[in-house]
């Protein structure tokens, strides 16, 4: 669990309806870190968040290297030997040398290799020529190789002392190599948050259940559980809840005990079988509901005792939107990761929309694709209904389009929100 309450008075405010600034503005203000520290193994540190900042110990590369296969030599005796060089030793990567070059000499170095003292360039094997005279070998280099040519100086990559990664950060695959590159083997990272993901409806069934007339298979579930294993989070399911009043009231309860983050779907309403609304306000607080967006206007947030709770609308468009927008940045947040809001660009519409409802947020689906001149547009999902998962399925992002706009022509640049920015391939 963790090891700090949330804010009592978080999510508050006066309005009916939130924009979508304004929702964002206040989950960024009124909420901090929440999970607890544990030291893990580098192995096992993949897609945690640092809880600590990395500094070099010292320098990377520890010691002057050659950056390939060739000859070491000494760049001021190039022009008194004009190039001709006596070889005086061999030296393999791990196998330092503290013999300094002598006057007019080379060495034969590989890869990797720690540079001999008094060695500041190194020429490619390849452009070298070697030769015997006299029963000494000898190498000739070519004409025009710059001083500290193939050198990789120490600290080239990272100066000792330097900041590597700050607490915070997501650990990707190149972020292990740069911490193992200084010599480090565990790390602090924060605890991943525990996320109970909770179903609601008599109409839902699990795949593999018999079906009826009227069941809808529970694909919300699948859905949030796949949303969530980008994240630094470990699930708990609860099942499908029925729609009984006692039975919400108890599983919301127990979830809450359990987990830092309660995420429902369905129930988000005020209709008669709608008790998701009603158990959050008998058990704790529901300091945010309704949103001037589309689709996902009546997504909740609030908090159960110390677990955050958020309550996504059933249908599978309006889930994953709200999900991410807005559920995704808050499990950052209090995983230790900060706010991540999505990064977006502009690109033409290839699309038309005669009109639409001021003062409120619209998501369509959306697909990059090339006009007839082969420039980049995007293109928007036929069909806005908020149940149809072809369209989740079809797309690679989505198109926002802001509360003052009330109609889009096309070839009007609009912003476009891609699945990746998500972490979603």
């Amino acid at each position: 669990m963790t090891d700090k309450t949330l804010l009592d008075d978080c999510f508050l405010h006066d309005k009916d309806r939130l924009r979508h600034d304004e929702a964002l503005a206040i989950l960024k203000d009124r909420l901090s870190p929440v999970a607890s520290r544990e030291t893990v193994s580098l192995a096992d540190a993949l897609e945690r968040i640092l809880a600590e900042d990395i500094t070099a110990p010292r320098n990377v590369p520890l010691a002057d290297n050659s950056a390939v296969d060739g000859y070491a030599f000494r760049h001021a005796d190039f022009e008194t030997t004009g190039g001709f060089f006596r070889l005086q030793q061999r030296i393999a990567a791990g196998h330092a040398t503290d013999i300094a070059l002598a006057p007019w000499a080379a060495a034969r170095i590989f890869t990797g290799a720690v540079m001999p003292p008094g060695a500041d360039t190194v020429a490619m094997q390849e452009d070298c020529e070697t030769h015997q005279q006299d029963g000494h070998d000898f190498v000739i280099v070519p004409q025009g190789l710059k001083i500290g040519a193939n050198c990789r100086k120490a600290g080239e990559d990272v100066a000792e002392g330097a900041a590597v990664l700050s607490a915070g950060h997501c650990l990707r695959p190149q972020d292990l190599a740069a911490i193992a590159s200084t010599g480090r083997a565990r790390i602090d990272v924060y605890r991943k948050l525990k996320v109970g993901l909770v179903s609601t409806g008599d109409e839902l069934r699990r795949p593999g259940d018999l079906m009826n007339l009227g069941d809808v298979y529970d694909s919300n579930h699948f859905l949030l559980r796949g949303l969530c294993a980008a994240l630094p989070v470990e699930i708990e399911d609860f099942g499908i809840l029925k729609d009984d009043a006692a039975l919400v009231e108890v599983t919301l309860k127990d979830a809450a005990s359990r987990c830092d983050v309660v995420l429902t779907t369905g129930g988000a309403s005020r209709g008669d079988e709608d008790h998701i609304l009603k158990a959050l306000d008998t058990l704790g607080k529901r300091h945010m509901w309704q949103l001037a967006i589309k689709p996902g206007r009546p997504m909740m947030f609030g908090n159960i005792g110390a677990s955050a709770f958020l309550g996504l609308p059933g249908n599978p468009v309006a889930a994953m939107v709200c999900f991410l927008l807005y559920v995704r940045p808050v499990i950052s947040l209090l995983a230790g990761s900060g706010f991540c809001e999505p990064q977006g660009f502009e690109v033409p519409a290839a699309f038309d929309v005669p009109t639409k409802k001021p003062d409120r947020r619209e998501f369509y689906r959306g697909y990059l694709g090339t006009d007839e001149t082969g420039a980049t547009v995007v293109h928007k999902f036929m069909r806005d209904g908020s149940g149809l998962i072809t369209g989740l399925r079809e797309a690679d992002g989505l198109i926002e389009i802001p509360e003052e706009v009330t109609a889009i022509r096309r070839g009007e640049p609009v912003r476009f929100l891609p699945f990746s920015g998500f972490g979603i391939r």
